[in-house]
């Protein structure tokens, strides 16, 4: 398994609210086309909001949000962000959006209100998504939100669904079985 780390350090990428997840975060034509392989998606992430964007990203790196990030029930782009070793900290984001980023196991915080007013582009940022504890370096400033649950950690840690249930699958093959 590889390592895993719930701190993430790197620039901040600011947007704004409303985001929606097709052409937003990541092209229609992908989500329409059924595309979930991340070498794929990795190079179209916020193509249309951010042309240039993945040239200028590093792991590590951290998108922040404000209201409604994602708005759509595809985890296509959540697929490309986990590939490119990237974060989201937001101030809202849809149940189904939600869902879809912890099962593509994208660390992801959502709920922190005023994050939008706590840094800009470029700033050296670091979120702890197990505590909670966003940092901003450049401005000298930490907040703590409510962390990622506990109950989806676990799920999160492994690289999310498809990983998580074969990590399971393989813990019940080896489980002795009872006559």
């Amino acid at each position: 398994m590889v390592d895993f780390d719930w701190i993430l350090r790197g620039s901040c990428y600011l947007l704004g609210d409303d985001i929606p997840h097709a052409d937003g975060v990541i092209p229609q034509r992908f989500i329409i086309d059924r595309e979930t392989d991340p070498d794929v998606l990795k190079h179209h992430l916020f193509e249309l909001t951010d042309p240039g964007f993945v040239r200028r990203c590093k792991p590590g790196d951290i998108i922040v949000a404000g209201r409604n990030f994602g708005v759509g029930q595809k985890s296509t782009g959540y697929i490309a962000m986990k590939a490119l070793g990237l974060g989201v900290i937001c101030e809202s984001m849809p149940t189904q959006g939600y869902r879809g980023a912890i099962y593509a196991g994208l660390r992801v915080l959502a709920h922190c209100s005023g994050v939008t007013s706590k840094c800009s582009n470029g700033d050296d940022i670091e979120v702890n998504f197990s505590s909670g504890l966003f940092t901003n370096h450049t401005r000298g400033l930490k907040e703590t939100w409510r962390p990622m649950p506990q109950s989806l950690q676990d799920l999160v840690s492994k690289g999310g669904g498809e990983a998580w249930l074969s990590t399971w699958w393989a813990g019940e093959a080896l489980a002795p079985t009872e006559n």
